[in-house]
């Protein structure tokens, strides 16, 4: 792929947490890939870190009927299996180590197609079963030139 055919789309993502009756907001705008293949969807970004914008990390989502996998590479990986009604455990590399979090998917919509679309998913976050947080996000996806 011609570098000039990269990040045809508009990726944007709102993320809440909600931990002891706390709630933080993200929300991201970004510039993207996006591809349909089989039956799936995947959606790649990268993003950069607050602190030091020479760390990068490269996001991909792969969007199934009742499955999302988001992986990110980068200094501390991490992938993230979300399944529609599902517990599954799942690494994260932190500067400690590896974490292992309980996750369970609570609900999962998607109206991904040909051109973009939107994903929504609620989820839970587990440490030895303990309720760590309850998460949620939107990403929609818009082919940047669709508006012009």
């Amino acid at each position: 792929m011609a570098e000039k055919d990269k990040e045809k789309y508009m990726i944007s993502i709102i993320g809440e947490q909600r931990l002891d009756g706390q709630t933080d907001r993200i929300e991201v705008l970004t510039a993207g890939n996006y591809l349909v293949k089989k039956d799936h969807f995947y959606i790649g970004y990268k993003e950069y870190d607050d602190d030091d914008p020479n760390v990068v990390f490269n996001n991909l989502i792969k969007v199934e009927k009742d499955k999302v996998t988001i992986n990110r590479k980068g200094p501390m990986g991490s992938q993230l299996l979300l399944e529609r009604d599902k517990r599954h455990q799942c690494i994260y590399q932190t500067i400690a180590g590896d974490l292992t979090i309980g996750v369970f998917t609570k609900t999962m919509n998607s109206t991904l197609g040909k051109n973009g679309g939107t994903l929504e998913v609620s989820y839970t976050l587990d440490f030895n079963t303990d309720l760590v947080s309850e998460n949620s996000f939107k990403i929609k996806v818009e082919e940047k030139h669709a508006k012009e």
